[in-house]
């Protein structure tokens, strides 16, 4: 049973996403009553390899508001839990010229703070358009179509 936290929708607008993989998250009590509650922030945020561990930069956990003075650091780099195999496919992926790590949902699963981690391509300006039109024309589908069933 997957709870949907936070979506990151902008990764799917700038990049192709590849491939991804479930990750689980090293946090601290305090963050995970904060993610819990959905105060999180990660508009560009992205992941990396240092010493054959992958973590998590530029993602922002808001200090849960009824804890003591003992609070979490909101910015520190968070640990992601991989197997050994899937960081090695990781970091040969990654070597190659223009892929890196974007994390692309946050849910809950069996209670645990799950993360879903894309191996993502940039997408070029001409791409983005290609996208946009795509999604004008599906929501002018919809559009049609819920007008012919309304009558």
């Amino acid at each position: 049973m997957n709870n949907l936290i936070a979506e990151n929708r902008k990764a799917k607008f700038d990049y192709f996403i590849e491939e991804s993989y479930e990750c689980g998250l090293e946090l601290e009590g305090t963050e995970v009553k904060s993610v819990k509650n959905g105060n999180i922030s990660f508009p560009d945020s992205f992941a990396e390899i240092i010493n054959n561990e992958v973590w998590l930069k530029n993602f922002h956990i808001s200090e849960y508001t009824f804890s003591s003075v003992f609070n979490h650091n909101p910015d520190r780099p968070k640990k992601l839990l991989l197997h050994k195999e899937e960081i090695k496919k990781l970091t040969r992926k990654v070597e190659e010229k223009g892929y890196t790590l974007i994390p692309i949902s946050f849910y809950l699963k069996n209670g645990r703070v799950k993360v879903s981690l894309g191996v993502c391509k940039g997408k070029k300006q001409f791409d983005k358009r290609a996208s946009i039109k795509e999604r004008d024309v599906q929501r002018d589908i919809q559009r049609e179509f819920s007008q012919k069933i309304r009558g």
